[in-house]
Formats: structure tokens, sequence, C-alpha cells
């Protein structure tokens, strides 16, 4: 979009990017040199099926690469595989990042079905120290969670 804008220049504009390391979401790498992707979070409530999965399919098929769900209690954790069910149903292939704060461990604990179904966690770093219980704080990530993350292919029409 910029470069359409009189006078712009893109190449000017552009900063030097660091040197990471990759890792892949789902099917999407990220980092270690490959292209920018567009990461979405949804804003609905992640235990309500229908809306999360409306709101996912919209945003991959708007362009965004990767979709992250906020699993924050119990009734999150266990709708995760239900909507992944009906993504999958509809063609639509973005990775999905369960963003948990203090309670992942739990979570992903307590719902295996929810961590195998999830491409990537993401486990807010500042939260178990501001917020948790000092038992969660002092707790080490899940016991057999994967390292996951996700980019997306672009949702089939429905």
């Amino acid at each position: 979009m910029l470069a359409q804008i009189a006078g712009f220049d893109a190449a000017a504009a552009r900063h030097a990017r660091r040197k990471t390391y990759g890792a892949k979401v789902g099917h999407v790498q990220v980092g270690g040199g490959a292209p920018i992707v567009v990461q979405s979070m949804t804003n609905t409530d992640t235990a309500d099926i229908e809306s999360t999965f409306k709101q996912t399919v919209e945003l991959a098929e708007a362009g965004s690469e990767i979709v992250r769900w906020t699993v924050n209690v119990p009734e999150a954790a266990a709708a995760v595989p239900e909507i992944k069910k009906r993504l999958l149903a509809v063609g639509c292939r973005a990775p999905i990042i369960g963003d948990f704060h203090y309670n992942g461990h739990v979570l992903l604990t307590k719902y295996a079905e929810c961590a195998k179904q999830l491409d990537k966690y993401r486990i807010n770093p500042s939260t178990p120290a501001m917020s948790a219980p000092a038992s969660a704080a002092t707790s080490n990530s899940p016991p057999s969670a994967k390292s996951r993350s996700t980019t997306a292919n672009q949702c089939a029409s429905a």
C-alpha cells in the first residue's frame, strides 16, 4: 500500500532484518530469513465455537497466514478440537497458535486433545511472575507439550 503513495520510497524505508532462527508454525516458516507472514488474533471468546470458527475463516480468507486464539479457561481448551475439526472440514489450513497466560501448563496437560490440535503454543512470558499463583510461576513448561508454531495457507471458500 505504501508503494502507492506518491513520493514514498519503499526501498529507502526498509530496515535491515535481524538474523533469527527459523521455526515452523504448522506448514508456515517463520524467521530464519523466511518472508514476513501476517498473523492475526481473534477477538472472540474461544469457548464460543461458532464465532471463533467463523472469525478464523474470515481472517484466513482476508490474508492472515497464522491465527491466534486465547486459551485462558477450561471451556476454551475444550472447544479447540471442535473448532479445528470444523476448519479442516471447510479446507481452512491456517495454523492456529494457542495464546496462554499463567495457566497454560495446566490446560495443556488436562486437555491433551487441545494440545494436539494447536500448531504452536504461546505462553505469555510476563504473566507468570506478575499474576500467577506461586505454584504456577515456578512450574516448567507443560509436560510433553510440543513446541509448535503456526503459519497458514489461505482458507478455501466454504
